[in-house]
């Protein structure tokens, strides 16, 4: 390769005497943005060292294992390190001797794909090639060194690989400015103007944060919530401290007589089933036929401190099917709960087969955990040093507010929620791209400072609903309890609520009628996936007598999206056909519009 080669790859930039003066101009308007930087970190909120990162115990304890083992068995410590420096000292007389007979190229490259190193140059510029090289036989050292120390239980070793794996990514180079091809080639091409315009952004969201710095995902002039984004036509027909229901007027002439009630979780808001006409769970049941009402939880502000599990189903749960039962002149309704809400509806459901309340015909559960014997990839966070510091805070506070539930389920996926995004945006100089999932991402809602310590303390780490009962509404409620017909909706790879906890949940559930879909990809994704997509299979499996893995290895593997075959199960579960309903009743006037007020609101400080 010769330098005109090189020059190619990196698309004939040019840095000429004309450009200089820009350039330089522009590295002077750094001092001034410089001052605004300063002025924004000035305001930043002190964050409890309890809630930055896990407790000095468990590294603690990761020393003395790994100094425990090196002195039991130092032949293995020797082989670690030896085998690593014999790779770092290779691949460095490799790249000199390249070098030193004058070629261009970097020395042979085995080291595995990584979408972070896409651009060209990773692979062939001798010195961006190096110093991939370098960072991922380090990578590889850390990795092999925790997964195969010895002396810590799995969850301790669980936690440290990931914590580890945090800071192993953050030191990544394509992180930094001198070692980012990308950034280095747009600055140049810009004559310095993307650092200039990266400086702004960094700015911007330093100072919309109080000083906390909060990557922008999404352009947050793009969306206008209930003009372009959550637009289905509907009213809010009944209002209380708790929510808003949101009932969705017909388009068909004819609906189910049982109507259904979807309970999103209240750690988001409501409209990621509604996001757009081509992707909404919510305009796509309503035109299957079904007379479709939707809670709007509220955003709670320090006035919720005392508002608890107990709160959410009577002045939640319990309180929509009143209303709804009454609008709609029927006795039973079919009801869903998304993540938390599944949770806690299923909760509900328990509550009602003690009180002989038989409102609910059939529930649907969507990436609902009521195991928690394996709390997943978030259970990292959910050991006693983050939950005392987040009691600690809510006590303080009133709530948890939705930056530190936003931040902690970003660091599950660092690469594609902080890194990546903040790469873009303040070394590439960006705007953040208009994209509906992540607007909705960044639009997070506060927990009311009891009912956060209680699901954390009572379901996440002791898992009574699922063991010895869950204190709620002066009853204690088991999962055996829930009797109803259920169909629960899985995700593959879901971060948050691992598939298998789910099956292992539904399981434990005493209704004899059970159906359980496992969809592919994640949290989000694995549900909002539109039959006109044709992306994303689902596998079914009538046996759940099977563990996890034999019932997805033995199940049948569908095509497209799991919508129809749900729909299928709900229109049986749904009554016959009736003239469709208008929203509301002489008792229930319309409020506001969907997608109502609760949605926009800003709870108090």
């Amino acid at each position: 390769m010769t330098t005109d080669d090189l020059g190619k790859d990196r698309a004939d930039v040019v840095v000429g005497p004309e450009n200089l003066q820009k350039l330089e101009a522009n590295l002077a308007r750094v001092e001034e943005l410089t001052q605004r930087l300063l002025a924004a970190m000035a305001h930043k909120k002190e964050v409890p060292q309890a809630l930055q990162g896990p407790s000095q115990d468990l590294y603690m304890k990761a020393a003395s294992a790994y100094v425990a083992e090196m002195m039991q068995n130092p032949a293995k410590m020797l082989e670690h390190q030896i085998g690593y420096w014999g790779k770092s000292l290779k691949h460095y007389v490799a790249a000199q001797h390249q070098l030193a007979t004058g070629k261009l190229t970097p020395p042979e490259d085995d080291s595995p794909k990584d979408k972070r190193f896409s651009n060209p140059l990773w692979d062939t510029h001798p010195y961006f090639n190096f110093i991939k090289q370098e960072y991922l036989m380090n990578a590889q050292a850390v990795t092999t060194a925790i997964g195969e120390i010895e002396g810590l239980d799995e969850k301790e070793k669980k936690r440290l690989g990931f914590f580890s794996r945090q800071i192993v990514d953050m030191f990544s180079p394509t992180n930094f400015l001198g070692t980012n091809p990308d950034a280095l080639t747009r600055a140049v091409e810009t004559e310095g103007q993307s650092l200039i315009d990266g400086l702004e952004n960094l700015i911007a969201d330093l100072e919309a944060n109080n000083g906390d710095l909060v990557v922008t995902l999404a352009d947050k002039d793009a969306f206008q919530i209930g003009q372009n984004i959550a637009t289905t036509p509907g009213d809010v027909v009944y209002r209380n401290r708790m929510f808003e229901l949101i009932q969705y007027r017909p388009t068909t002439e004819t609906v189910h007589k049982t109507p259904l009630v979807i309970f999103p979780p209240w750690i988001n808001k409501f409209y990621i089933l509604d996001l757009k006409p081509a992707n909404s769970l919510i305009k796509w049941i309503v035109d299957q036929g079904y007379t479709l009402f939707v809670v709007s939880w509220v955003n709670p502000g320090p006035e919720y401190r005392d508002t608890g599990m107990s709160d959410y189903v009577e002045d939640g749960y319990l309180a929509a099917f009143r209303e709804i039962k009454a609008i709609c002149d029927v006795k039973k309704v079919n009801a869903v709960g998304y993540c938390i809400a599944g949770t806690t509806l299923s909760m509900t459901l328990a509550l009602m087969a003690q009180r002989g309340d038989k409102s609910v015909n059939a529930a649907t559960l969507f990436t609902t955990l009521t195991d928690f014997s394996d709390q997943g990839e978030v259970g990292v966070f959910l050991d006693n040093d983050f939950v005392d510091g987040i009691e600690a805070e809510v006590d303080r506070t009133g709530v948890l507010k939705s930056f530190f539930m936003a931040r902690t389920f970003s660091y599950l996926r660092s690469n594609d929620l902080i890194y990546q995004p903040a790469i873009k945006s303040y070394m590439m100089g960006q705007t953040p791209p208009a994209f509906d999932l992540l607007f909705w991402n960044g639009d997070g809602t506060n927990l009311p400072a009891k009912m956060s310590v209680e699901y954390l303390r009572g379901l996440c780490q002791t898992d009574r609903f699922a063991t010895d009962g869950f204190a709620i509404c002066g009853s204690t409620v088991r999962l055996k309890e829930v009797t109803v017909p259920i169909c629960a909706i899985a995700c593959e790879t879901d971060h948050i609520a691992a598939w298998k906890s789910s099956y292992s949940g539904v399981q434990g559930m005493g209704s004899k009628d059970k159906t359980f879909i496992l969809s592919e990809s994640g949290h989000i994704a694995g549900i909002i996936n539109p039959p006109s997509k044709n992306k994303y299979g689902h596998w079914t499996n009538d046996d759940l007598s099977l563990s996890p893995e034999e019932w997805q290895t033995t199940g049948t593997k569908h095509q497209g999206s799991w919508w129809p075959r749900w729909e299928a199960w709900l229109a049986d579960k749904s009554g016959p056909m009736v003239p469709a309903r208008t929203p509301g009743d002489s008792g229930h006037p319309a409020l506001a519009p969907a997608p109502g007020t609760y949605v926009t609101a800003v709870p108090a400080s």
